[in-house]
């Protein structure tokens, strides 16, 4: 087993706006009005599953599903309300553009600052840096702070040093959409063959046909809840219905 995740729950506390004086506080009193209440929101709810070395694992759902959120918490950026996540090997995420950069740093500065919080030490990432810069396509830009890098530049880099780390498994997010196309393919054939060498991926994307491409099982989240979890054929084809169901549903009420 190398990913388990047990009644996984994740709560947000949302703030509502604040009176911005005293003078508005009272003006809700004297109107009879209650003051503004924060809320809970939950992001995940009950959420299960296991992961054995080698498998991959998409994770699909509408914007606000809490995709993001079981990303955050599997690579323990965040921490659970309620449940558990456990992950047995190395583990590397690319799941925020610009996560971990500074941004007054060059890029040569953050290879290190990023590989060594993966778990490299200097001389491994001596070792592989030519290589993380050629893939990045950086050669021109390394040494000049990533401030003035663009979101493809960003990707490229983030991606670069998060597949060096030759992890047991990989976490990304929807952060590879910012690439261009030809950058898109170079990611997908290097997630192939690290797969091929037996590196377990979890994937969130909104391009179902990369899920069905590169993930044997995949995961639907809705509002936080887990609405299926099998082989990528059978959840796809049931996710693809709903949202079928949905657009319906909103074109008559348009009418």
């Amino acid at each position: 087993m190398l990913l388990e995740i047990n009644d996984l729950w994740k709560k947000f506390r949302l703030r509502q706006q604040r009176p911005q004086s005293l003078s508005v506080a009272l003006h809700h009193l004297w109107r009879r009005r209650r003051l503004p209440l924060d809320t809970d929101f939950w992001a995940l709810q009950g959420v299960c599953l296991r992961l054995e070395q080698g498998e991959s694992l998409g994770v699909i759902g509408v914007n606000g599903s809490g995709k993001s959120t079981l990303l955050k918490l599997i690579t323990g950026t965040m921490r659970p309300t309620r449940g558990t996540v456990t992950v047995c090997g190395r583990k590397s995420g690319l799941i925020e553009l610009g996560a971990g950069f500074h941004p007054d740093f060059s890029g040569r500065d953050n290879v290190f600052i990023n590989g060594m919080i993966l778990g490299m030490d200097k001389t491994q990432i001596r070792r592989k840096f030519d290589q993380i810069v050629s893939f990045a396509e950086l050669e021109q830009f390394i040494d000049i702070p990533v401030k003035y890098y663009s979101s493809g530049m960003y990707a490229r880099l983030g991606f670069a040093v998060a597949t060096a780390v030759e992890p047991e498994l990989l976490i990304v997010d929807e952060v590879l959409a910012v690439g261009d196309l030809a950058f898109q393919q170079k990611c997908m054939k290097r997630i192939r063959e690290m797969q091929k060498r037996g590196t377990s991926v979890v994937l969130v994307s909104h391009g179902l046909a990369d899920i069905r491409q590169l993930c044997g099982r995949t995961l639907w989240l809705d509002h936080g809840r887990q609405m299926a979890l099998g082989p990528t054929p059978e959840v796809l084809d049931a996710y693809m219905t709903y949202l079928q169901l949905e657009n319906k549903k909103e074109h008559c009420v348009h009418e």
